[in-house]
Order: C-alpha cells, then sequence, then structure tokens
C-alpha cells in the first residue's frame, strides 16, 4: 500500500474530493457548493489536505493556522474524515500525525477541534490520538425563523 498526503488546493481538485467530503459533511449540496465555500475559506486561511491510497483519496483534512487570547497560535482542524471503505486501516492516525507536524512548522503551540457531543466513535479516536476534551462549545442560531 502506497500513501502520499498532498495539498488539495485548485478548484478541480477540491471539487473530486466532494463524494468523501460529503460523507462528513451531507449537508453539502453538490461538487461546486463545496468549491464556493473552499474558496471563501482560503481567503481566511483555509486549507486541504488529501490522504491518497494507492493513488485513491482515502482521507481528508480541513485546517488553518489562527491566533487568539485563549490559545495562542495554533491549528484549527475544521474537516476530518476517512472514507468509510478505509476505516480500521489507521489512515486518519496518519493524517492526524502529518497534521501535528504541520502545526509544529506553522509555528503553532497545539491542534484544536470541535466535535459533536454525540460523536462517540469520534471522541474515541481523538483520544488515542492525545487530545484531550477540554470545553464545550456554546452556540445559538441568529435566524429569525
Amino acid at each position: 500500500m502506497r500513501l502520499e498526503i498532498r495539498d488539495i488546493d485548485t478548484a478541480e481538485t477540491v471539487h473530486a474530493s466532494f463524494a468523501l467530503m460529503r460523507q462528513f459533511r451531507p449537508h453539502l449540496l453538490d461538487a461546486d457548493e463545496l468549491v464556493a465555500r473552499w474558496e471563501r475559506q482560503a481567503r481566511q486561511g483555509y486549507r486541504l489536505l488529501g490522504l491518497y491510497r494507492d493513488g485513491e483519496l482515502a482521507a481528508l483534512a480541513g485546517w488553518r493556522p489562527m491566533e487568539n487570547l485563549v490559545h495562542g497560535r495554533h491549528m484549527y482542524v475544521d474537516d476530518l474524515v476517512t472514507d468509510e471503505r478505509c476505516r480500521g486501516q489507521r489512515l486518519g492516525e496518519t493524517l492526524m500525525n502529518h497534521l501535528k507536524q504541520l502545526a509544529r512548522s506553522h509555528g503553532c503551540a497545539k491542534l484544536l477541534l470541535d466535535t459533536p457531543m454525540s460523536n462517540t466513535l469520534g471522541h474515541r479516536f481523538y483520544y488515542r490520538q492525545g487530545l484531550v476534551a477540554t470545553a464545550l462549545r456554546f452556540t445559538q442560531p441568529l435566524s429569525e425563523d
């Protein structure tokens, strides 16, 4: 098995990643919506990585370097998904290890991500990767409906 991690940094490669991203973000309507969102987020520092197994996209990570008063300089992982057909092959672990190295190379003191309280399998994975739950996120929709 040959593994390669590379940037997904063109509209074409983002478009091609839609089927996998949709496994994680099923609310996305189509590949064009994903490309449009990627373009907007990229202007804010968002980057997308793909882990390819034998030339096929098997895992994705969307991330951005950030800085704030709470955490200082850190990497925020927006998206992390392994193709459901490839789970259990340690590809997520491989991608997480790459993200940690990348964070260090960008001067980040820590890596952060959010996950729903209901994502118990994800929680187990994150704990195995050395992440620790340190906060709850509160949110309130602001629509007038």
